[in-house]
């Protein structure tokens, strides 16, 4: 009994070692990090094929170093360049910038636009420490295209310069003055995405507390609800996200935009906020490649159990923000055609 029990042993060490080398083989011969599953579409098979992994990438710049985070944001912004280009070739919109209660922002109205009431809100993706809203332009355009509202891109002070005290406060005083303009919130659509969702959220909670009122409703993609690292898909996909490293990039930014003792705050993580003083109707676009697709459920779960109206709508074999990636792929005209849906039922022409 015992020696059969040995051979037993010995096979299953020689079948994992097996697997170790073939692992180790198909790496050395090129082949791609993401899984790529034959459910999606051809453009995204393709574009999965592209993708390296992130935890071999740089590691991001010490969480308190401005001038470092300068320098990497500009060579960020720079890549972002031909992106840009292209979604301004594509959508035309008419880009003009502009002040709003002291904070800079991008105007952005789409191609074919008439006079509307309504209007959406955008905080930007990047971790609180990078892009612009210029350099996110190919997000903001394609919103105002798929939903024929203007754009106010708010361009708000990235950390380590800016923090969750100050960026929050940033987004609070664009809404004042959208206010002070005559616009009314329940005509607003807040939308973000990634840190941007976060701070959406985040934000949405501080002009309710504030007794500013709230925006009509929220569009929110991969929402970064949660910066510390918590949730079972921070560990389950960590080896699977072919975008994101928390260990070499969010945790890092966590911690420029937040001390370790405030992350867990509602204004920096709202998926521990009181949902049940009220929250808008809300929309949640997240994939299946990702490790905030737990982020994303948790959120969800917070505002619909509470009472809150919620839509989580997740994308199969989809990676972090795919939505402007690809904008002609299937997957993003079917998620912008939802955001649309999601708008005009909850903002009133």
């Amino acid at each position: 009994m015992r020696r059969q029990s040995r051979f037993v042993t010995l096979v299953l060490l020689i079948v994992i070692a097996s697997y170790a080398l073939d692992v180790r083989s198909q790496q050395s011969a090129g082949r791609p990090y993401a899984y790529i599953p034959e459910t999606v579409s051809p453009e995204w098979q393709e574009r999965l094929r592209s993708m390296e992994d992130p935890g071999k990438g740089p590691v991001a710049p010490a969480p308190h170093d401005p001038a470092v985070w300068k320098t990497v944001r500009k060579s960020l912004d720079d890549r972002t360049v031909p992106a840009t280009q292209a979604a301004l070739r594509l959508f035309a919109p008419l880009v003009n910038e502009r002040i709003l209660g002291n904070v800079p922002v991008l105007e952005i109205t789409p191609k074919g636009w008439r006079k509307d009431k309504r209007l959406a809100v955008y905080t930007h993706h990047g971790a609180y420490t990078m892009f612009s809203a210029r350099s996110t332009l190919s997000t903001s355009a394609l919103f105002a295209h798929s939903t024929q509202l203007r754009v106010i891109s708010i361009d708000y002070t990235p950390a380590p310069e800016g923090n969750w005290r100050t960026i929050p406060d940033q987004v609070v005083a664009v809404f004042k003055a959208l206010k002070a303009q005559g616009y009314a919130m329940k005509n607003i659509v807040f939308f973000g995405d990634s840190a941007g969702g976060g701070l959406a959220a985040g934000a949405t909670l501080k002009l309710r507390d504030e007794g500013t009122g709230m925006p009509g409703a929220l569009v929110l993609w991969s929402p970064w609800a949660d910066i510390t690292e918590t949730g079972d898909s921070y560990q389950t996909l960590k080896g699977a996200d072919p975008m994101l490293s928390y260990s070499k990039g969010l945790k890092i930014a966590a911690d420029a935009y937040a001390a370790p003792k405030d992350q867990k705050h509602p204004y920096v993580s709202p998926v521990y906020g009181d949902f049940k003083k009220g929250f808008p109707p809300t929309l949640i676009q997240v994939g299946t490649k990702e490790i905030l697709l737990s982020t994303a459920v948790r959120l969800y779960q917070a505002i619909e159990s509470a009472g809150g109206t919620a839509k989580l709508d997740v994308y199969e074999g989809m990676p972090h923000l795919f939505q402007h990636q690809l904008p002609q792929s299937t997957e993003s005209q079917l998620a912008m055609r939802k955001v649309k849906q999601f708008v005009d039922r909850y903002l009133k022409r």
